[in-house]
């Protein structure tokens, strides 16, 4: 049967593929900022750079829909050693503005699963941290549980590679895939991150409470820090603290902010 809505679909997505070919030639590519502050004392220690696209046909393309896209177009690891080498530049000169006093200023980046198995990943970050002369402490990069469980063997491989560099490794959205604890135990990580879904319930839904508390409990026995995303009250923020959650993101400290706007974002929180 003719079906209207797939062709719509279908369409759409050749597309923005067409236009994704030409989004960095054309500087439509752009990073926003989104700040990782201290639960305890409330200082912004690190920034999530986050991919972002505005194009000339459609607009202002939501990252969901843009980077399956990518991904599928095979364009994905162009565009991530882009956002990867702006956010490392931009960290650099943020931490060495002295007026900012965010000298040990972090940054993550996430890393698609095309990109995990991209047997040159490993020397594109060193060449990148070794150009924008950031720290390799300084780099974390995020990685979500299906992209590990893709290819246990490809990913416990290259990120201990990349934790070689002196890099750090994070786990995004945790909770919501597949690993078991084994292979948890098996996979070089130094940061838990939990899915906003759950933090969105705490205090609320008891199984969310019970989840997030059971997260934090587990990350701090790995010797992992644990990060919540997603944090958009103070309720939510005491909450996270008095379970013991180390560092939390979300609307309550800003939303992802462009490249210009991060000075004014840091010099507004003490450093501490």
């Amino acid at each position: 049967m003719f079906d209207e809505a797939l062709e719509a679909s279908t369409r759409r997505v050749t597309e923005l593929t067409e236009e994704l070919r030409g989004a960095l030639a054309r500087q439509e590519v752009t990073v926003a900022y989104q700040p990782i502050a201290d639960l305890r004392t409330g200082r912004i220690t690190g920034l999530e750079a986050l991919v972002r696209w505005t194009n000339r046909r459609f607009g202002a393309v939501p990252p969901d829909e843009f980077v399956p896209v990518a991904e599928d177009a095979g364009l994905i690891g162009e565009i991530g050693l882009e956002v990867l080498r702006r956010a490392c530049r931009d960290v650099v000169a943020w931490r060495a503005d002295r007026e900012l006093g965010h000298r040990d200023l972090h940054v993550a980046v996430n890393v698609s699963p095309h990109q995990l198995t991209d047997p040159e990943l490993v020397q594109q970050v060193a060449a990148t941290l070794d150009a924008a002369g950031l720290p390799p402490h300084a780099l974390t990069l995020e990685i979500t549980e299906t992209a590990v469980m893709h290819d246990l063997d490809v990913a416990r491989r290259v990120l201990a590679e990349l934790r070689s560099l002196g890099s750090r490794i994070s786990m995004d959205d945790f909770g919501t895939g597949h690993s078991s604890m084994r292979n948890l135990r098996q996979i070089p990580l130094d940061i838990l991150k939990i899915d906003r879904s759950f933090v969105a319930g705490l205090g609320e839904s008891p199984e969310d409470t019970v989840i997030v508390e059971s997260v934090i409990r587990l990350g701090h026995s790995f010797g992992l820090a644990v990060v919540a995303e997603g944090v958009e009250t103070d309720a939510q923020r005491r909450h996270l603290e008095r379970l013991g959650c180390d560092r939390g993101q979300g609307y309550l400290w800003s939303r992802p902010a462009p490249a210009a706007a991060v000075p004014d974002l840091l010099a507004s929180v003490a450093p501490g």
